[in-house]
């Protein structure tokens, strides 16, 4: 790889001309899931074009792999508990089978000649990818030998990156993941109780200084490397919400490309130090919330609004988990040759679809939350498998997209699962139906979007106040005739 990063580093910490205040993920652009449209870079453009995580367009087409080959971690942290064997959860750090290199690299040659949408193979875990130097790398190699048109990724908590930028280079990865909850020492003694690093257990602000600053280092010279860099951030309310603020600054000032702000995962069942005494996930709003904070300012950091928190061996599509599918012995052999033509033939197929869903957007004028913004919005909800489609049956549904809508206007807020937010019995108790538990998610919006919904729901949401509009159309033109039907109508109400 040239070491281009300069030109990326640039672009990213500086924009360009003729760039867009405001939110939203760029159409034109090919942007990332931003808060601002923008025109990027055309090596940037590239590496984000067919990336399900660094793209929020993207990852309505595109699937992504986890191959979980390390199981060690030289960092403890307190929202994290590594269990295997739970195959029922979709959270950081889960996996149902810990794989060889060989075996990684066989799985990702079954799984592609099966799910032709597949883009990128990660390694995210189930502990740390450079805690597992050998077998992370000896995967990577396998993987590039094998199957050679699939992009490569890195997840880490960032405390031994600095020793391995130029390895990861020399393998090919070209987008990398840090996880920084914390840029303050202070704070960080409250996330982590040790790390381990040169030899010794490191606890209190000594290790959460120590980590920090690997975290830094690291950052700062993958992006001189031309490394796209996405940070990943557990938002801990009261912990670190204030502070993921100048989390953001910090890592928009140093060239990084997107900042994806996470709720906690907390229940108690998962066994984690936060979960265990009482620390609370944040609501749907607060997420959103601080995203916009994160994104707005003199930082206009780019925010990944589409994170499923995935499995350390997740398979599939963003929003679905197909790992079960192929956990067998028979995805680990090495018997089965590789033919990427298939795969080859759709996604030309679907760079086709993309331009010219991209051309009846902008035949109908309608701004992706940037430029300018109504002086009225409203939330609406809607019901999507994807392909920038309102193709979903509200009873189908197990997540939404949530968009604020005005006139001529979209912008994309955040996906919330029907399984993921729950705070107590009060709003998620065992005898609540799963239409209740839906109506409770979206008590902030004043309509659900949908291609189908029967009676019953329809009146039950009529009832919460929440109206309903049934179309099979353009995502983003469906939301934006919807609110301007309900200001119309009703007025704004709240918006995130």
């Amino acid at each position: 790889m040239s070491d281009s990063g300069t030109n990326v580093a640039q672009v990213i910490a500086l924009g360009s001309p003729g760039r867009k205040a405001g939110g939203g993920c760029g159409v034109n652009s090919n942007a990332g899931c931003g808060s601002k449209v923008m025109p990027l870079d055309p090596l940037v453009r590239e590496k984000v074009a067919n990336h399900p995580c660094y793209s929020q367009e993207a990852h309505q087409y595109y699937a992504r792999m986890h191959v979980a080959v390390a199981p060690g971690c030289n960092v403890q942290c307190n929202f994290c508990n590594r269990k295997f064997d739970c195959s029922n959860e979709s959270r950081p750090g889960v996996t149902s089978r810990l794989l060889s290199p060989e075996e990684a690299a066989n799985k990702v040659r079954y799984v592609a000649n099966r799910v032709p949408q597949l883009s990128v193979v990660g390694i995210a875990g189930p502990g740390d990818p450079l805690a597992n130097p050998d077998r992370t790398f000896r995967t990577l190699e396998l993987i590039a030998e094998k199957t050679p048109d699939l992009r490569l990724c890195l997840s880490t908590n960032g405390l031994a990156l600095p020793d391995y930028v130029e390895r990861i280079v020399d393998c090919g990865v070209d987008h990398v993941t840090v996880t920084i909850n914390m840029v303050d020492p202070e704070v960080g003694e409250l996330i982590y109780p040790w790390v381990y690093f040169e030899g010794k257990r490191r606890s209190g602000k000594d290790a959460a200084r120590i980590l920090s600053e690997r975290q830094l280092e690291g950052v700062k010279n993958l992006v001189a490397k031309g490394i796209l860099c996405k940070v990943n951030s557990v938002m801990i309310p009261g912990v670190n919400d204030e502070h993921l603020v100048e989390v953001s600054r910090v890592v928009r000032s140093m060239g990084v490309f997107l900042h994806n702000v996470m709720p906690l995962v907390s229940s108690p069942e998962h066994g984690t130090y936060f979960g265990l005494n009482g620390f609370r996930g944040p609501s749907p709003q607060e997420v959103a919330n601080l995203q916009d904070r994160c994104s707005s300012g003199d930082g206009q950091m780019n925010i990944m609004r589409h994170c499923r928190q995935c499995r350390a061996d997740a398979v599939g599509m963003l929003g679905e988990d197909r790992s079960e599918e192929f956990s067998g012995d028979d995805a680990l052999q090495a018997a089965e040759t590789y033919d990427a033509d298939e795969r080859r033939k759709l996604h030309q197929e679907i760079e086709r679809g993309r331009e010219e869903q991209r051309a009846q957007r902008e035949s109908l004028r309608i701004e992706l939350g940037g430029g300018y913004r109504p002086s009225s919005t409203v939330l609406v909800a809607v019901a999507t498998k994807g392909n920038g489609l309102v193709n979903q049956h509200f009873g189908q549904a197990t997540e939404f997209w949530i968009y604020e809508a005005g006139e001529r206007w979209a912008r994309f807020i955040q996906i919330r699962s029907i399984d993921r937010y729950c705070f107590g019995p009060e709003t998620c108790g065992d005898d609540q139906s799963p239409l209740d538990r839906s109506i409770g998610l979206l008590a902030d919006c004043s309509a659900v979007i949908c291609s189908k919904i029967g009676e019953d729901p329809r009146r039950a949401l009529a009832l919460a106040g929440i109206d309903t509009f049934v179309t099979y159309d353009l995502i983003e033109k469906a939301v934006a005739e919807a609110g301007e039907a309900i200001i119309s109508t009703k007025g704004s109400r709240a918006a995130v």
